[in-house]
C-alpha cells in the first residue's frame, strides 16, 4: 500500500504543496499581525520591516545552497529536514517576547522553509513528464499564489478570533505561528508515505565561500534599504573622521554580490550553472517572477496598514476583504497552468500581470477615508484572475527546458530570485511609505494645529514628526499619536486633540501610501512588458532547447 501511494505522483504533489503552502504563507501571514504585533511588542516600523524581511532574505539566501544539497544528498530527506526546523521555529516565533525574539525565530524559520522549498519544484520537474508537468505546476502555482493571499485572511481570522480563548488578550497573533506546528508534524509524517527517495546523482555540495559571499552581499542591500530612512540616507556610523553611509552600504552589497558572481563562474560546481541561463526563457521568467512578487509583498505591507490603522477595521474585516482574490487565484491557477500545456504560457503571463496590476491601481484610486469592503471589491476580483494566470505559466515556461539532473538548481534559483524580489520589494516599499509619511503627517498636522488650543501646538505637530526617522509606530493606536503628551489637558481639549490626530493619521496615510502604491503597480507593468522577449514553443516539431526534457529522470534510491 505504501509503495503504491509513493509510487503516485499526484499523492506526492499533495504532500509537497502542504509543506510548500505552509511556508509560503508565512510570507504574508505576519503582514495582517502587523498592528497588533506592534501594540503587543512594542515595535516600531523598522523593527516589523526585520520581523518581514529577516524569513524573507534568509529564505532567498540559502535557497540555492539547499537546491544542491538536495541534488546531492535526496531531495525527500532535505524537505524533510526542512519541514521540521520549520515547524520547530514557528513554535519559537509565537513564544517570542520582545521584536528581537521575534526576529531570530524568524530567520530559523527562514532556513527551514529554504531547505525545503527548492526540493518540491525539482521533484515535480524529475516525477512529471514534459507533457503533464504544465498541470502539476498549476496546482504548484495555485498553491503559491493562494498561500500568498490567503496569508492575509487566515491571518485575520487568527489574530481576531484565536482558537478557543487560550491565550491573553492581545495575544491572539501568536496563532498565526501556532497554527504551523500540527500542520507540520502532519506534512512531517506524509513525507515518508507519499514522496519518493530521489537522487538525481549530481556530486554537489555546500560551497561555503559562495554562500556566505552571496548571503553578505544580499543582506547589506536589504539592510540599507530598510534602514536608510531612519539614518536619513546618511551616516549609520562614524570612527574617528570616517563615516559609513546607507548608500554606501547599498553599494557595498552590489560589489559583493558582483565578487560571488565572479567567484562562482569558474567553480567546477557553481550554485549557479551559467547553462540555466542560456535558456532565454528560464532567464526571462527569472526577472519577471521577481517583478511580482516585488510587486505582491510590496502592496501587502501599505494596504494591510491602511485598512486595520487607518480605517480601524478589525484583522478578520481586513483579511475577509482579500477574499475574493484568494478565490479567483485558486480557481484560475490550475486551468492556466494546463492552458499554458497547449498554447504556452507567454501571453497568460502578461494578460494575468497587466489584470494584477489593473486590480490594484483600482484599489489605489478608489481607497479614502469612508472605503468598505464593496470599494475594493471590484478592484480584489480583477487582481485575483491576474494573480491566478501567473504563477503556474511562469514556472511551466522557466522550467519546460531544464535537465532533470539540473532541476534542483534551477528550482534553487528560482526561488531564490522571486524571494529576493519580495524582500527588495517590502523593503522598497517601506522605504517610499516611511519617506511619504514623514512628509504627509506633518503636512495634515500643520492643518488641524490651528484647531487646537495654543499650549497644545508645538507637542502636537512634534509628535507626527518623530515619522521622518521610523519611530512612528503604525499599531491601532497610532491615529491618537498626538495625545500622549498632552494628558494633563482638560477632558474637553483631549477629544479634541484626539479627534484632530486621527484626522491627521488617516489622511496623512492615505496621501502618502497612493503614490508608495504606484511602485509596486509599475513594477507589474514592467514584468508584463518582459515577456514579449519569451520564446513561444513550436508545433509540431517541437522547440530545439526542449531536448534535455528527454534525459533519463532521475531514479528511485534503492
Amino acid at each position: 500500500m505504501t509503495e503504491r501511494i509513493r509510487g503516485n505522483p499526484w499523492a506526492t504533489l499533495l504532500v509537497l504543496c502542504l509543506g510548500f503552502f505552509m511556508v509560503l504563507l508565512d510570507l504574508t501571514i505576519v503582514n495582517i499581525a502587523i498592528p497588533s504585533i506592534i501594540d503587543r511588542l512594542k515595535a516600531g516600523l523598522d523593527q516589523v520591516l526585520w520581523v518581514l524581511n529577516a524569513y524573507t532574505l534568509t529564505y532567498a539566501v540559502l535557497l540555492i545552497p539547499a537546491g544542491r544539497l538536495g541534488d546531492r544528498f535526496g531531495q525527500r530527506n532535505l524537505f524533510a529536514i526542512g519541514l521540521a526546523l520549520f515547524t520547530v521555529a514557528s513554535a519559537a516565533c509565537g513564544l517570542a517576547q520582545d521584536p528581537n525574539q521575534l526576529i531570530v525565530a524568524r530567520v530559523v524559520q527562514g532556513v527551514g522553509g529554504a531547505l525545503l522549498t527548492p526540493q518540491t519544484l525539482a521533484i515535480i520537474t524529475t516525477i512529471f513528464p514534459a507533457e503533464r508537468r504544465g498541470a502539476a505546476f498549476g496546482v504548484w502555482g495555485a498553491i503559491a499564489g493562494v498561500a500568498t493571499v490567503t496569508g492575509p485572511v487566515l491571518g485575520g481570522v487568527l489574530v481576531t478570533w484565536g482558537v478557543g480563548g487560550l491565550l491573553p488578550s492581545g495575544d491572539d497573533w501568536r496563532w498565526i505561528f501556532y497554527v504551523n506546528v500540527p500542520v507540520g508534524v502532519l506534512a512531517l509524517l506524509l513525507t515518508f508515505l507519499a514522496v519518493p527517495d530521489l537522487r538525481p546523482g549530481r556530486r554537489a555540495g555546500l560551497e561555503p565561500v559562495g554562500v556566505l559571499l552571496a548571503s553578505a552581499g544580499l543582506f547589506l542591500i536589504v539592510f540599507g534599504l530598510i534602514e536608510g530612512q531612519r539614518y536619513d540616507w546618511g551616516a549609520i556610523a562614524t570612527w574617528h573622521r570616517l563615516s559609513l553611509t546607507i548608500p554606501e552600504v547599498i553599494g557595498a552589497g552590489v560589489v559583493v554580490l558582483a565578487l560571488f558572481l565572479a567567484w562562482d563562474h569558474f567553480r567546477p560546481t557553481p550554485l549557479v550553472p551559467a547553462e540555466l541561463f542560456r535558456d532565454r526563457n528560464f532567464a526571462i521568467m527569472n526577472w519577471v517572477g521577481a517583478t511580482l512578487t516585488f510587486s505582491m509583498l510590496g502592496l501587502f505591507l501599505p494596504l494591510v496598514i491602511y485598512l486595520q490603522s487607518a480605517l480601524g477595521f478589525s484583522a478578520i474585516k481586513a483579511g475577509l476583504i482579500l477574499v475574493p482574490m484568494s478565490a479567483l487565484s485558486m480557481v484560475v491557477a490550475p486551468a492556466a497552468g494546463r492552458l499554458s500545456d497547449r498554447i504556452g504560457g507567454k501571453y497568460i503571463v502578461m494578460a494575468g500581470m497587466l489584470l494584477f496590476a489593473a486590480g490594484m491601481a483600482l484599489i489605489d484610486l478608489r481607497a479614502w477615508s469612508d472605503s468598505d469592503w464593496l470599494t475594493f471589491l471590484p478592484g480584489m476580483l480583477i487582481a485575483g484572475v491576474g494573480n491566478g494566470c501567473c504563477w503556474a505559466p511562469i514556472s511551466t515556461v522557466a522550467m519546460r527546458n531544464v535537465a532533470p539532473r539540473l532541476a534542483g538548481a534551477a528550482s534553487g534559483i528560482m526561488n531564490t530570485v522571486r524571494q529576493v524580489g519580495g524582500a527588495v520589494g517590502s523593503a522598497v516599499v517601506g522605504a517610499v511609505l516611511a519617506n511619504r509619511l514623514a512628509t504627509t503627517l506633518q503636512e495634515q498636522a500643520v492643518q488641524q494645529v490651528a484647531q487646537l488650543p495654543a499650549p497644545a501646538r508645538a507637542p502636537f505637530v512634534k509628535a507626527f514628526s518623530g515619522a521622518a526617522h521610523g519611530r512612528l509606530e503604525l499599531g491601532r493606536q497610532s491615529s491618537s499619536a498626538g495625545g500622549g503628551a498632552l494628558s494633563s489637558l482638560p477632558p474637553a481639549v483631549a477629544q479634541q486633540l484626539a479627534r484632530a490626530a486621527h484626522e491627521v493619521f488617516l489622511y496623512g496615510f492615505i496621501y502618502a501610501m497612493r503614490p508608495t502604491l504606484l511602485v509596486p503597480i509599475l513594477a507589474l507593468v514592467l514584468g508584463a512588458v518582459s515577456t514579449l522577449a519569451v520564446r513561444q514553443r513550436k508545433r509540431g516539431g517541437g522547440e530545439r532547447v526542449e531536448a534535455g526534457e528527454v534525459e533519463e529522470a532521475a531514479a528511485p534510491a534503492a
